[in-house]
């Protein structure tokens, strides 16, 4: 897995391209600054970290809102469209993007780690005085080109993350209205899940199979196909077809992007099947996602880091 660096402080304007959280799943990104307001809902095959610094945020899920205050550690899965839609004018965070190899590496409790694959957002207000000074030293670490001084940021955030079942926390919603599974984890489990969602995170653009992807684990691919959807929520089909509908996301923002291009370099077979798959997810089609976004004057865009 790759360590990336994120953005700095500055406000800069979204631009997204193959450079972006949602074009690179493979990659741990860690982000530390003012966050604009979303333009649009994005989605991206990771799980989100966000830590309020100062300020607020209010963020629209698939199912539920959730506003955020100074003080408060949220987690999300990111695979769901999802809109930072207001923040503060004073407001600062920070967090990571943590693809669901780092995820798995977690010791949460079962049914929560179920509940925020099945759509759910963690937040706790159980933090303190380390957590302002680790977050921004944590995103210093991975954006330096030392990669021991990387690592050692990663490790120290999982390790953090988990203290959240030591302490209060709260589960939004608390009903899921969506028809997705949230099963139990089991963490023996997920070690060989991991390495499934590493091989497809690496190879979502070509051609692969079941029995491909079952390989890399030493699995049969009906169990490891069972053993997927009920670690995850989610067939190995819909994992592929959720990293390439981000990779998709990416290139249709491009000025002079082709839609048939964009299905084809996102690793789709034909323009029925991502047209079919993108609309199901986002709402709209393609054609008319990269018109909306082509339309907006560039000054007008806003970041989309989160």
């Amino acid at each position: 897995m790759e360590l990336s660096e994120s953005k700095n402080l500055e406000q800069i304007s979204w631009r997204p391209g193959a450079s972006t959280i949602e074009a690179t799943p493979t990659r741990l990104q860690m982000f530390y600054r003012h966050p604009l307001v979303m333009t649009s809902p994005h989605w991206h095959a990771q799980v989100e970290v966000n830590f309020v610094m100062r300020g607020s945020v209010r963020y629209k899920m698939a199912n539920h809102e959730v506003l955020l205050s100074e003080g408060e550690l949220a987690l999300f899965w990111g695979g769901l469209p999802h809109q930072m839609d207001w923040s503060s004018e004073d407001s600062l965070y920070a967090g990571a993007h943590l693809p669901l190899v780092y995820f798995f590496r977690l010791q949460l409790p079962t049914d929560v780690s179920a509940r925020l694959m099945g759509g759910a957002t963690l937040v706790t207000r159980a933090t303190g005085m380390a957590d302002f000074e680790n977050f921004p030293r944590w995103f210093e670490y991975v954006s330096s080109t030392n990669q021991f001084k990387s690592e050692h940021a990663v490790d120290e955030l999982l390790l953090r993350l988990e203290r959240v079942k030591f302490d209060p926390f709260s589960i939004v919603p608390m009903e899921l209205s969506d028809k997705r599974e949230a099963n139990p984890f089991d963490y023996q489990s997920c070690r060989s899940v991991s390495p499934m969602c590493d091989y497809i995170a690496q190879n979502f653009r070509e051609e692969i199979s079941s029995a491909d992807i079952a390989a890399v684990a030493g699995l049969h691919p009906k169990y490891a196909m069972n053993l997927f959807r009920r670690t995850t929520g989610m067939t190995l089909n819909g994992y592929v077809n959720l990293l390439r509908l981000s990779y998709a996301q990416a290139l249709l923002s491009e000025d002079n992007s082709n839609v048939l291009r964009v299905a084809m370099d996102s690793g789709f077979g034909s323009l029925s099947a991502f047209s079919k798959s993108f609309r199901k997810l986002a709402g709209i089609s393609p054609s008319d996602f990269k018109r909306k976004r082509s339309s907006r004057n560039p000054s007008q865009r806003h970041s989309d880091w989160a």
